[in-house]
């Protein structure tokens, strides 16, 4: 006979009630449910078990309601939104019905729309199992294991989490890092604004200026369409207020060939011509599209496995690729991009614990697409140059192949009014580096204006990490033009009706160009050293053009030192000027706001003079908002005189915007200056502001959840109105945005702290956060009416049947989620009674 008793008290704060804590040593299983993930040794279902009474018995001898902790598996029979993880990667959100099973156990139900969305290929089942599929195409409810071997898939109703373990021999192959299109999510119509304004007057010499700048980015999102535009405003006093139009097109996705429309107002990509402005229709591969994995350049590797084996790949004594393999032949073709990271050591260890090893060699050449890979670039419509008044239409073509891991070819072509270009390359891999060679043609006329021309330019790179001596040769390129090569710029500017100059050639056309990145790694405590710069020359001027920047890092404890020398064009009198300069940084104290102090002496050959500054920078407040600097310098010698400054800045950012100023002084001088810099997104669920805004953007909805600290970017929280704008997602590929509970107010809780997304560019993604009142926590005695204390482990239930609370030893118990300070409880046992 089942026996209700109903209890109503008031609640004083005691006491922990201990049901949870003891129930689980008085427990023995009776059905050995539990299940682990093989992947992650994830714990997913609960075993069933029977709880021994005889050691849970009440003071006055009453029997213990331990009846609602004898079964694991909470979960009951309908349809879940659950999280889907297959083989411990997340796949998405989707829609499962559970089922009764044996043992009064629930299984999830599959049918081939679900083997799809985890991945099987259909085609690799058993004739039995295709057959089962399509025969029962509508059916909704058929278990993973009567269908794909060794497969299992195991719910988890607490994290509402459904994972699923499949063969990788059952799974369609996909690269690392792949998400199917058809989850990619264009986000919701909204408007942006992204905006840096600041203000700049200084006195010097008795005249006083001011200057001022607003640069914006402007945009509307509507379904898979992106409206930008891009604009400054400049004022300066004497000199009115100028307007510019950086950019204005329209662009969307075209999913079915992994590229990006664009029309309007923008620039070419530049990677096989030099980018130029643009007034018309691009359509343009994009990278971001294709798996992480895919990207970029990394060679494809090749072996034969004589027994299920592990492939271990390493690079610079680094793991950077691990899996296991059946027998027989295997390729690995989705290693992310490793730059210019030397040569690749795989290692192929056998079941009988043999191994055998090999060397794929491994330098990025410019221009390099992994083997079958290809980009490519159309374009039409008007050359846009703001500072021509005669702006030709204009035509390109750009196509890269990779043919295999050892050449990528590629190509291109310009035809533009009385204007001819093409270019033909090749990038080449070897275990001596990386090679790049182009021959580009040019043809050009000018309506009997001047001569035709017609010439050639040619380009050849390299770069090789040598790892005996760890030197890494970054980028080495040459260039060299004949004399009657023009690039697009150079006819362009040639044709237009203002073109003046006293020779048949734009002014500084270039002849030859070398350029160099050198990085020199002189082993540990000992520094790195670096070089970098180019040198030209021109056909029609005199002398070579050189700049380089040569330096020495190293660190001694926590302190930091360097030296460089570097050698630069002075705008103002175009004369060349050499610069020897070295630094000292010193942390002063341990602290998280502990200041960072930098000391610099330079030297420089133009005035002759010699500089000495010391600055001071830091930050303050919670989440570093506040940062500032302080710096005084003093300068003396040669033609420069004995000058002093002294100048600070401090950057304060809020919730909505970051707020800057800067002022100085100096031996004839004064300046101050302020900005404000930040975004706006309007959406359906609102106006959210924020102090960086990016791309393609997240937008965390937690109603309630004033405070709660985003972790995906530093001292990101969420604002009074429940609005937090996450600008750092990764479009085309999954993103998973966290909140840290810590900092709620006491009376709410988050139903969940993470939320996944897969934007595609530009997309605003609304990411919604559940919070609820949790109501307040209090510790209570309950007495039954003849005095005694209810059973151990009966449940406190609300008005509205909520469970609040188990009852623990002596009548105590913890009660959560209480409303108000007075209301009625009902305690509700099972007991057997004869």
């Amino acid at each position: 006979m089942k026996a209700k008793q109903v209890f109503s008290g008031s609640a004083v704060l005691r006491l922990k009630p201990l049901a949870a804590v003891l129930l689980p040593f008085f427990a023995t299983a009776v059905h050995a449910a539990e299940s682990t993930n093989p992947t992650s040794g994830r714990s997913i279902d609960v075993a069933d078990v029977q709880f021994n009474e005889q050691f849970l018995i009440a003071q006055d001898g009453t029997s213990v309601d331990i009846g609602r902790f004898n079964k694991g598996n909470a979960a009951l029979p309908g349809t879940y939104k659950s999280d889907l993880y297959v083989n411990d990667a997340w796949r998405g959100r989707i829609e499962i019905t559970l089922r009764d099973a044996v043992g009064e156990r629930v299984q999830p139900c599959f049918n081939e729309q679900l083997l799809q969305r985890v991945g099987v290929d259909i085609q690799k089942l058993s004739p039995e199992a295709r057959g089962a599929i399509a025969e029962n195409a509508r059916v909704t409810c058929a278990a993973l294991s009567s269908l794909v071997k060794d497969a299992t898939a195991t719910f988890d109703n607490g994290e509402q989490r459904l994972d699923v373990s499949v063969p990788q021999i059952a799974l369609d192959s996909k690269a690392r890092g792949y998400v199917d299109p058809k989850y990619w999510d264009n986000g919701v119509p909204a408007a942006m604004l992204q905006y840096n304004a600041n203000v700049y007057r200084s006195d010097a010499g008795g005249l006083s200026s001011t200057q001022s700048y607003a640069g914006f980015s402007a945009g509307v999102n509507a379904g898979p369409w992106r409206f930008r535009h891009q604009g400054n405003v400049t004022q300066n006093s004497g000199a009115g207020t100028h307007y510019q139009n950086v950019a204005i097109y329209a662009q969307r996705a075209i999913v079915p060939l992994s590229g990006q429309l664009t029309i309007g107002d923008s620039f070419t990509d530049g990677a096989v011509y030099d980018s130029f402005g643009i007034r018309g229709a691009q359509l343009t591969s994009d990278d971001r599209m294709l798996p992480e994995s895919q990207r970029g350049y990394a060679p494809v590797i090749h072996g034969i496995a004589n027994s299920n084996a592990k492939v271990q790949i390493r690079q610079n004594g680094n793991i950077i690729y691990e899996t296991t393999v059946a027998p027989g032949a295997f390729e690995i073709g989705d290693l992310y991009p490793t730059g210019y990271g030397g040569d690749l050591q795989v290692a192929v260890t056998e079941a009988d614990g043999s191994v055998h090893t090999s060397s794929v060699p491994f330098s990025s050449p410019v221009n390099a697409l992994r083997a079958g890979g290809t980009r490519y670039s159309v374009v039409a419509g008007q050359y846009r140059n703001p500072s021509l008044h005669d702006n030709p239409p204009v035509l390109q073509f750009a196509l890269q192949r990779g043919l295999n891991n050892t050449i990528t070819v590629y190509g291109g072509a310009i035809f533009a009014q009385n204007y001819l270009s093409g270019v033909l390359g090749a990038a080449f891999n070897s275990k001596y580096g990386a090679f790049g060679f182009d021959v580009t043609q040019s043809n050009a006329t000018f309506g009997g204006r001047m001569p035709a021309r017609s010439g050639q330019s040619y380009r050849f790179s390299y770069s090789k990490l040598v790892t005996p001596t760890d030197t890494n040769v970054s980028v080495a390129a040459y260039r060299y033009s004949t004399g009657g090569f023009l690039s697009m710029e150079d006819a362009a500017a040639m044709r237009d009706p203002n073109f003046q100059s006293q020779s048949d050639m734009p002014p500084g056309t270039q002849k030859s160009r070398l350029q160099l990145t050198l990085n020199q790694n002189l082993g540990e405590k000992r520094g790195t050293l670096y070089v970098t710069g180019s040198t030209q020359n021109y056909w029609n001027r005199g002398g070579s053009d050189t700049q380089f920047q040569a330096g020495y890092n190293n660190n001694f404890k926590r302190i930091g030192y360097g030296v460089s020398v570097s050698r630069q064009l002075v705008s103002t009198n175009a004369r060349w000027d050499t610069r020897v300069m070295a630094n000292v940084t010193i942390p002063l104290g341990t602290g998280e706001h502990a200041p960072t102090s930098m000391t610099t002496l330079q030297h420089d050959s133009e005035s002759g003079g010699t500089t000495l500054q010391e600055s001071v920078a830091g930050t303050l407040g919670v989440d570093n908002a506040l940062s500032y600097g302080v710096n005084v310098g003093h300068a003396g010698g040669g033609t420069m005189g004995n000058t002093t400054s002294v100048a600070g800045n401090v950057a304060y950012s809020t919730r909505a915007a970051t707020i800057t100023a800067n002022a100085g002084t100096g031996t004839g001088y004064s300046q101050v200056g302020a900005g404000i810099s930040g975004g706006i997104v309007a959406y359906r669920g609102g106006v959210a502001f924020t102090p960086q805004l990016g791309d393609t953007i997240g937008i965390v909805e937690a109603k309630g959840a004033d405070g709660a600290r985003v972790t995906n970017a530093s001292g990101l929280r969420v604002d009074p109105w429940g609005h937090a704008v996450v600008s750092t997602l990764t479009p085309f590929a999954s993103n998973d945005v966290e909140l840290d509970p810590k900092g709620l107010p006491l009376n709410v809780t988050l139903k969940s702290t993470m939320q996944r997304a897969v934007p595609t560019a530009g997309a605003v993604v609304p990411m919604k956060f559940d919070t609820e009142a949790a109501g307040r926590a209090a510790l209570l005695r309950a007495r039954l009416s003849n005095g005694a204390p209810p059973p151990f482990g009966a449940q406190l239930f609300d008005g509205d049947g909520n469970n609040v609370g188990t009852i623990g030893q002596d009548g105590r118990a913890i009660v959560t989620g209480l409303m108000g300070d007075v209301g009625d409880l009902k305690v509700s046992w099972a007991s057997e009674q004869s």
